[in-house]
């Protein structure tokens, strides 16, 4: 796998160096840029086209949530890991409305943050476990206000497992590989999948898996 090119936006030097000293150790990756506030971040980001951009949610001048707006809206190769400090409800629901691709605590192992960045430059979204809860369970009440039934079971066997490598950031030319059916038939199965689930790309389809625990988080 090509080295992934990391730019590291936290307004604390310390915690930022830190952790550019910590992700250097990994082979897979490599740091090309830091910034301080979210200003810096999008000029960066503009100058530097990083595969992901590491950024605390509350960084200054220009916030997190914005500066992910920004990077989607300018460069929507360029994917998005938030990180916070505040695990609440309306934190993470904002960073995804945002179009973060991962959210993930600034107190979490060094092991997990590696997780994090290599799953979103996959193509994935990620969400630290605890997060995921809060998701999950404000999802589940919405659909208990709603009354709504579950819309997974209108799923096929077949439409599960290709919704299932979706989320683990498998293209269509590989998805058919895998199932052993053509490319245009694995295209097709996804149409269909966001049709049913009523999910207009692969994004939020994505974040839909995460939800239902068709992939497993820590992946």
């Amino acid at each position: 796998m090509a080295k992934v090119r990391v730019l590291v936006a936290d307004e604390q030097a310390l915690f930022r160096e830190g952790v550019c000293a910590l992700l250097e150790m990994c082979e897979d990756i490599e740091i090309v840029g830091e910034a301080a506030n979210g200003k810096e971040t999008v000029e960066k980001v503009r100058d530097q086209t990083p595969d992901v951009v590491l950024i605390d949610i509350a960084i200054p001048i220009v916030d997190g949530n914005e500066v992910t707006y920004r990077i989607h809206k300018e460069n929507s190769d360029t994917k998005v890991l938030l990180l916070t400090q505040y695990e609440d409800k309306d934190t993470v629901i904002r960073g995804l409305k945002a179009g973060a691709n991962g959210f993930i605590p600034r107190k979490v192992a060094a092991s997990d943050l590696v997780s994090a960045i290599i799953a979103v430059y996959r193509g994935g979204c990620f969400l630290y476990p605890t997060l995921a809860k809060i998701v999950v369970d404000d999802y589940v009440q919405h659909l208990r206000r709603a009354g709504v039934h579950d819309t997974y079971d209108q799923l096929t066997f077949r439409e599960k497992q290709v919704l299932k490598l979706i989320a683990e950031g498998r293209k269509s030319g590989e998805i058919a590989e895998l199932l052993d059916i053509t490319a245009r038939t694995a295209l097709e199965h996804s149409t269909k999948i966001m049709k049913k689930l009523g999910i207009h790309n692969r994004t939020e389809l994505i974040k839909y898996a995460i939800r239902k625990h068709v992939v497993n988080l820590n992946d």
